[in-house]
């Protein structure tokens, strides 16, 4: 099964913003109930979109610089990026269903 990998503040740029494929990042922390929820669908996505989607996950409470950012306030919170940009946004826990809609936006 394909992990999604760990992303901070200071390799944001070169492996999110700079990425060649559309990028997937999953904004937790470890002691967020929902956010242990979403990983096993987060890693799920991973496997089904391999090689054409970087999954990422980035831990807000060691990266306050990049989940101050882009507005975090409320873990978990799932965006989706294609040439630098947020293309969507999902806050708090949701079925797979909801991130595929996520995900299928950066390819349109």
């Amino acid at each position: 099964m394909a992990k999604p990998a760990d992303v901070s503040d200071s390799e944001w740029e070169a492996q999110v913003l700079k990425s060649d494929l559309p990028v997937l990042v999953d904004f937790w922390a470890p002691w967020c109930g929902p956010c242990r929820m979403v990983a096993p669908i987060v890693e799920e996505l991973a496997d089904e979109y391999q090689g054409k989607v970087r999954f990422y996950k980035l831990n807000t409470d060691e990266n306050i610089e990049t989940a101050s950012r882009y507005g975090i306030r409320s873990i978990p919170t799932i965006m989706v990026f294609k040439g630098g940009e947020a293309v969507d946004q999902v806050i708090g826990f949701r079925p797979k269903s909801d991130l595929k809609r996520s995900l299928e936006k950066a390819f349109s």
